[in-house]
């Protein structure tokens, strides 16, 4: 893809790429499309004054997820996509309570219980955060090849941030007015941090495993042991509850989460949201079935 800079901004009067969909320097808007009409996808166009707070971002990639990455791309090295996944594996580790607390063993103290609860949440919570993080990995690694063939996202992160190995911004906080992120190109100065940014588009399964909780609580049968030597737990994953679980979790993976690595893209590459979303949604919807049909009959 050419990197002719011949793009001028009609507002600030700096050069572009020739692809760039907003001004690298003041944000102005300068082709649109029409995917941009729902305002799930809308580009955000105000002048960058503070980052939002963490929690206020994480609220935000729920309600109005193209601000939430907007605010992120101006400071994504405090970007709370770590904070997502230590967030994630506690909550999964409340599911591993959840799912224990359908076992009941007459010969148990309640000492024993609680030690019992304990291992069931340390291993989960151990678990949960192996296995997002790995489960990150793959994904975000899928989701950038999917992004190179729609719009050479490598090629302009590249571009637009240096090699990987230019580590350190060129200017401190105290030398960069609100303003001058944009002014001069000092956004670009920044890391990509593309890992940690990305990694907020699976900000949903901090929603959908509380929601995964209250169906294992709900739903999951009860079984009795007399004692911790007696385990059979086939009743407990015979259950169809299990299948709606991995649905949802399909689901998830085919639909909310390729949408949000499409907005983090975006913003990254100042690329074409439709194009993005198109590669995103396929992998996604590909990766969702493999997920589904090849899913493990239970996971400890």
């Amino acid at each position: 893809m050419s990197t002719n800079v011949s793009n001028r901004c009609p507002r600030c009067g700096n050069y572009n790429r020739t692809d760039s969909f907003v001004c690298a320097f003041c944000g102005k808007r300068l082709r649109s499309e029409r995917i941009e009409k729902f305002s799930i996808f809308k580009r955000i166009e105000e002048e960058f004054i503070s980052p939002a707070p963490w929690y206020i971002i994480i609220l935000w990639l729920f309600t109005k997820p193209n601000r939430a990455f907007w605010n992120i791309n101006h400071k994504r090295k405090d970007a709370p996509g770590y904070k997502i996944l230590l967030f994630n594996s506690l909550i999964y580790g409340l599911m591993g309570l959840a799912f224990f607390s359908h076992i009941y063993i007459q010969t148990i103290t309640p000492f024993g219980r609680f030690i019992i609860d304990l291992a069931a949440f340390i291993s989960f919570f151990a678990f949960g955060f192996m296995f997002y993080f790995i489960f990150g990995l793959i994904l975000i690694w899928l989701f950038t090849k999917g992004a190179n063939a729609a719009v050479d996202f490598s090629e302009r992160l590249e571009a637009r941030f240096g090699e990987k190995k230019e580590g350190k911004e060129k200017y401190s906080q105290a030398e960069m007015s609100p303003f001058s992120i944009y002014k001069g190109g000092t956004l670009h100065q920044q890391q990509a941090s593309k890992f940690k940014m990305m990694l907020c588009a699976f900000a949903p399964y901090l929603l959908i495993n509380g929601i995964e909780i209250l169906i294992i609580l709900i739903l999951i049968p009860n079984i009795t042991i007399p004692d911790l030597l007696s385990f059979d737990l086939n009743p407990m994953f015979a259950s169809p509850t299990w299948t709606v679980l991995h649905l949802i979790d399909a689901l998830t993976i085919a639909v909310w989460v390729p949408i949000l690595i499409t907005l983090a893209i975006r913003e990254l590459s100042n690329s074409s949201t439709f194009r993005v979303l198109i590669s995103s949604l396929i992998i996604g919807i590909i990766f969702a079935v493999f997920y589904y049909f090849l899913r493990p009959t239970f996971i400890i």
